[in-house]
C-alpha cells in the first residue's frame, strides 16, 4: 500500500518549510496585537539570504537571520526571515520559536526606527 504517512491535516504531514512559516506567522500575530499597523507589512520566509547584496547590503562574517526592505513604489514594507540560517541556529521546536520571534521583532524595530524592547516589551527575557 503506497500513500502519506499521515492525513494532511495532522501535523506530522507539514513541511519544515510550512512548520518555520507557521512560527514565523504566530510570531506576527502576537505582535500586531500591539502594533496594528503590522497588518501593512509583508512579513515572507526565505530559505537563505542572497549573497549578491541586490536584496539589501552585503554581508561578509556573518550570515543574517532576517532583512527588511522599506515600502517604496506602492509596494509594501517587507521583513524577510532566513529559515535555514535560523534553523541551523536552534535545536528544537521551541528554541526555534523563541529565536524566529526574536529575529521577527529585532526587523519590526528596525523597520519602525524603534528598539526591539519598545516592540516587545518581553524581547531578550529567557
Amino acid at each position: 500500500m503506497r500513500g502519506p504517512i499521515a492525513p494532511p491535516q495532522v501535523p506530522l504531514a507539514a513541511s519544515r518549510a510550512e512548520t518555520f512559516a507557521d512560527l514565523v506567522q504566530d510570531s506576527v500575530e502576537r505582535l500586531e496585537r500591539r502594533w496594528p499597523q503590522l497588518a501593512d507589512i509583508d512579513f515572507l520566509v526565505h530559505d537563505v539570504p542572497r549573497m549578491d547584496g541586490a536584496a539589501g547590503p552585503g554581508w561578509d562574517e556573518t550570515v543574517p537571520l532576517g532583512g527588511t526592505v522599506t515600502a517604496r513604489d506602492g509596494r509594501p514594507a517587507r521583513v524577510v526571515i532566513y529559515r535555514r540560517p535560523v534553523e541551523i541556529r536552534s535545536k528544537g521546536r521551541d528554541e526555534r520559536a523563541a529565536l524566529v520571534h526574536e529575529v521577527v521583532v529585532e526587523q519590526v524595530a528596525d523597520l519602525l526606527g524603534l528598539t526591539p524592547e519598545t516592540v516587545d516589551p518581553r524581547y531578550g527575557e529567557d
